[in-house]
């Protein structure tokens, strides 16, 4: 609730500084309230889009798949250490992807921690231990277990 909470403030807070500045520029009143409704909107609008869309963008991003049916032991492997770590923190099992990539990566995204996304690369399964991976995704759980994705957007979102 907390990170909602700080990131309502924080984009009110933008809006704020904006308003000031346009202000203290000498634009008229009338335009820079209409101004301040458009931004509101858009702002917000686009960050809460934007978190509820993340784990579509993100999929599309990298091109992951959604593992709905292990078709290997690697796919199976990576389910099963989702769900026991997802037990473990106490969350909801994430949905689980794979992507295609030589890079050693992994994230979790999504809007709530009931409603989120691990992937993983292609090249952190090919190149890591099977405990030095479950420690990646260890750590990408935790995100989710901490709310981190609201955190993160809002972040990006005030960096545009």
């Amino acid at each position: 609730m907390m990170r909602i909470a700080l990131f309502l403030l924080t984009n009110l807070a933008v809006m704020v500084v904006f308003g000031l500045v346009l202000s203290l520029t000498g634009i008229q009143s009338s335009s820079v309230q209409g101004l301040m409704i458009m931004a509101l909107l858009f702002g917000f609008g686009g960050s809460f889009v934007s978190l509820l869309m993340s784990k579509w963008m993100a999929l599309r991003s990298v091109g992951g798949e959604v593992i709905e049916q292990p078709r290997n032991e690697r796919e199976r492997w990576l389910v099963n250490t989702v769900a026991t770590q997802a037990r473990q923190a106490g969350i909801a099992m994430p949905q689980v992807a794979i992507y295609h990539a030589p890079d050693i990566n992994a994230f979790a995204t999504g809007a709530r921690r009931d409603a989120s996304l691990v992937a993983v690369s292609t090249g952190l399964l090919q190149n890591m231990s099977p405990d030095e991976a479950e420690a990646v995704i260890a750590h990408e759980i935790s995100h989710i277990a901490n709310g981190d994705m609201v955190t993160i957007n809002n972040h990006h979102c005030t960096r545009r």
